[in-house]
């Protein structure tokens, strides 16, 4: 069973904000910081490509992740349901895999601290290219709160299970070719004993 991390499994969105404003005010530059938030899930240097010039992208991406430790990890929280969704995976003897687009020692910090339980976590892999990750953990079922997480699901292979707690609309992630839209992961346990009752 594999599962996003940002704004799926926890609420990245008060730590995001704290280190871009940190970052910010190193650069000495404005940015817009409750719009980069509002919908989290594309990788950083897409986020920061219209505000920054080229070649101060990468060294900015690189001071984010450096200053992320001491900002962004004890305001973030487990979402609502996460805890419990991983655990309804436990009881029907699933392995649980994280694919995320975070840097990786950064997401393995989130998943250390909130206790999250993990089988296995994968970092720095963004939209369709999770589905190699997926497919070679051999997850079946894919939750995600993005249209990128849409994409990553490993089609015809798996199952694409999205939750509205990210920004997209429910709208956004069936054009996206979502296959169920779930408003929290609190609504996951009841989903999953369902729907494997049925298969």
């Amino acid at each position: 069973m594999g599962f996003d991390l940002d704004m799926t499994l926890i609420d990245t969105t008060p730590g995001f904000r704290d280190v871009l404003r940190a970052l910010a005010g190193e650069l000495g530059v404005e940015l817009p910081i409750e719009e980069l938030t509002a919908v989290l899930g594309p990788p950083l240097d897409l986020m920061l490509k219209p505000h920054l010039a080229e070649e101060a992208i990468q060294p900015a991406v690189d001071r984010f992740r450096e200053l992320y430790p001491a900002h962004a990890i004890e305001s973030v929280a487990a979402m609502a349901g996460a805890h419990e969704a991983l655990a309804a995976v436990r009881r029907h003897g699933g392995r649980v895999v994280v694919v995320t687009g975070k840097f990786t020692p950064n997401a393995r910090l989130h998943v250390d601290h909130l206790a999250l339980d993990v089988d296995h976590l994968e970092g720095k892999v963004w939209g369709v290219g999770k589905a190699a990750v997926l497919r070679r953990e051999g997850a079946g079922i894919y939750v995600g709160d993005h249209v990128h997480d849409v994409e990553g699901a490993p089609a015809p292979d798996a199952l694409s299970v999205s939750v509205l707690t990210g920004g997209c609309t429910a709208e956004e992630l069936h054009d996206a070719g979502t296959h169920v839209v779930l408003d929290d992961l609190g609504q996951f346990p009841a989903w999953l004993d369902a729907h494997l009752a049925a298969d």
